[in-house]
């Protein structure tokens, strides 16, 4: 069975989620970890553009709220997940595949929903049983920069440098000072807004974890704790769980509901009519907006990509 097919729209935040090959914990927290990868989101979304608005990052996956204005969200996460792979799967030592699957994104439509997609981002470590309080949590989040909205400072290793010196690099760490380079975190301002004065986000803020931590001490008697959670081995397996299948997309209300599925139904229908003419080397066909043509495999005519 197939990828459903992307319809990625420029206006819209996405709720993105990836997880780590067989729920591995390669992502496990260290101060190493959250310089890697805030140097990584850092870059990825100064280069493309793309708004980040909510993050966190577990042990074995990721969640992100985010929007690309020019259309090229798949570009980001190309940039982002590559070089989490490259540069974490180096740091954790673990050669081969890094992810389980290809990332999913599905839009949040109306503002009741995209709370909710905060409160949920937020929640992480502390709605798994990991730990009893969301600032406990020792990985990298967007919880303390939602708090006082200031920018962070991270370090990017410029590998592309490093093989470029001409010196001998096999005693060099990967990680010296010599290859880091200063990347700035900047956080977009939800739009929301009741949410926009500062204090009122810290309300709501204060409010929500609140309301985490009570569900959680009501649920899990003992918790792993940050120094447990420090602890693990990376290359260990999360217990399993049944894989669940997410949404097309988040929203409260119905009516968005079945708008954004009549949309999505015309977009793959105009893609699939476009991809049958494509197959019969018709290389004029047009496809939606926003829609990634099939590849050309080699040996094609020339003069047919030239229709």
């Amino acid at each position: 069975m197939g990828w459903p097919l992307r319809m990625f729209l420029p206006e819209e935040i996405y709720f993105v989620t990836v997880r780590c090959f067989q729920r591995r914990l390669l992502m496990r927290p260290s101060n190493e970890t959250t310089e890697v990868l805030g140097g990584v989101l850092a870059r990825a979304a100064r280069l493309t553009g793309v708004e980040v608005f909510v993050f966190a990052f577990a042990s074995n996956h990721l969640h992100l709220l985010v929007r690309a204005p020019a259309g090229n969200l798949p570009r980001f996460m190309q940039h982002l997940l590559t070089n989490i792979s490259k540069k974490l799967g180096a740091l954790v030592r673990w050669h081969g595949r890094f992810w389980e699957r290809r990332y999913s994104a599905a839009p949040v439509l109306d503002e009741a929903a995209l709370l909710d997609r905060v409160r949920y981002i937020l929640a992480h470590g502390v709605k798994e049983g990991l730990v009893r309080r969301c600032v406990e949590w020792p990985g990298l989040s967007s919880l303390s920069m939602l708090w006082d909205r200031r920018p962070r400072s991270f370090r990017w290793f410029n590998w592309t440098r490093r093989a470029k010196s001409g010196s001998s690099l096999s005693s060099r760490s990967k990680f010296g000072d010599e290859w880091a380079e200063s990347e700035t975190l900047e956080l977009a301002p939800l739009p929301i807004e009741n949410l926009q004065p500062l204090e009122a986000m810290r309300r709501f803020l204060r409010d929500a974890t609140r309301e985490f931590e009570a569900q959680a001490a009501r649920s899990f008697a003992r918790v792993l704790g940050r120094d447990g959670v420090l602890r693990q081995n990376p290359h260990r397996r999360a217990r399993w769980r049944k894989p669940s299948r997410g949404p097309r997309c988040h929203t409260t209300i119905r009516a968005l509901l079945v708008e954004y599925l009549e949309r999505y139904r015309g977009f793959a229908a105009a893609f699939r009519e476009a991809a049958v003419r494509w197959k019969r080397w018709e290389f004029g066909a047009s496809f939606p907006e926003q829609a990634f043509r099939p590849i050309v495999w080699p040996g094609v005519p020339p003069g047919q990509l030239a229709a």
